[in-house]
């Protein structure tokens, strides 16, 4: 049996995250406790505290997101050293949580690459005027007829029938009053600050080359699939380079998820936040024995 880790990215934040792992177990207590000495006190706070609008910012949400998932794997290596994980990927910003369980960089670096990405992101947010919206159903010719029409962008590929579009939002506008006509079921428009992973995000991808230049990567110690190729990170270089172009570029989770399955992959725990990612592995393979690690209860396995 081999054992793949997914990381969910954001947008499966929620008030409390990560307290049970927390107050009941000493190895998640200690990442939690690390984040505080880097991010300070207020953010243990707004974690299992909030307010919600707090933690949904992004210089809150993206941090959070990372150290309850770097503490869902320390307990997992707590309670059962042996699941250990054989394969690694996750959503935009769950990313660079799997970069962190395999070894590229420490715990504590990671963290400041986590909120330096948050940051940049959130800048660009404001400085443009974007947004996404999730297609659901649909034709996939229909989505690139939509895209060369009103000039948005594919920005995540999350599973067979639903596809999130991003940019202006002007040329949302224009999108979803096309895609209204078209062949979708639902056109949602998304809760988020900006239009990620287009091209309106370029300030914050070459800010974050520039950030990244300084800091030291190692070679993965775990097979990591990047959502820009759907295939694997070749060395350190390669996942230095892929995560500045990821800001920019379309998410291709379900394509990570299959090649994950060709790997030999055929039992998944979603480390962190939500059962987003389990909910969408249904979609794109139900056979997969699939189980989200949110809470401490989820670990009776």
């Amino acid at each position: 049996m081999s054992t793949g880790f997914m990381f969910p990215g954001q947008g499966a934040q929620y008030v409390g995250m990560g307290k049970t792992l927390y107050d009941d177990n000493y190895a998640a207590k200690t990442i939690f406790s690390r984040a505080k000495d880097v991010l300070g006190e207020d953010f243990v706070n707004v974690c299992f505290c909030g307010p919600k609008e707090k933690l949904t910012t992004t210089a809150y949400c993206q941090p959070a997101l990372f150290v309850h998932s770097c503490a869902a794997v320390e307990v997992m290596r707590v309670l059962y050293p042996e699941k250990r994980c054989d394969v690694a990927w996750g959503l935009s910003l769950g990313e660079l949580s799997a970069l962190c369980i395999s070894g590229v960089y420490d715990f504590e670096i990671g963290l400041r690459i986590v909120h330096e990405r948050g940051r940049l992101m959130q800048q660009s947010c404001e400085q443009t005027r974007g947004t996404m919206v999730s297609l659901i159903g649909g034709i996939f010719d229909d989505i690139l007829e939509l895209c060369a029409q009103s000039g948005v962008e594919i920005a995540n590929m999350n599973c067979p029938g639903q596809v999130v579009i991003s940019g202006d939002c002007e040329c949302m506008k224009r999108a979803t009053d096309m895609a209204s006509k078209m062949s979708f079921k639902k056109i949602i428009p998304l809760a988020v600050a900006g239009a990620y992973h287009s091209k309106l995000m370029t300030g914050a991808s070459n800010a974050f080359e520039k950030f990244l230049n300084d800091i030291e990567f190692r070679d993965p110690q775990i097979p990591i699939i990047s959502n820009v190729t759907a295939d694997f990170v070749k060395d350190k270089d390669d996942a230095k380079r892929l995560l500045v172009k990821q800001i920019i570029s379309p998410v291709l989770f379900d394509k990570c998820c299959e090649r994950a399955i060709r790997s030999g992959v055929d039992q998944i725990f979603e480390c962190g936040s939500g059962k987003v990612l389990t909910g969408l592995m249904k979609r794109i393979n139900p056979d997969i024995k699939t189980k989200s690690l949110d809470n401490l209860s989820d670990f009776n396995l």
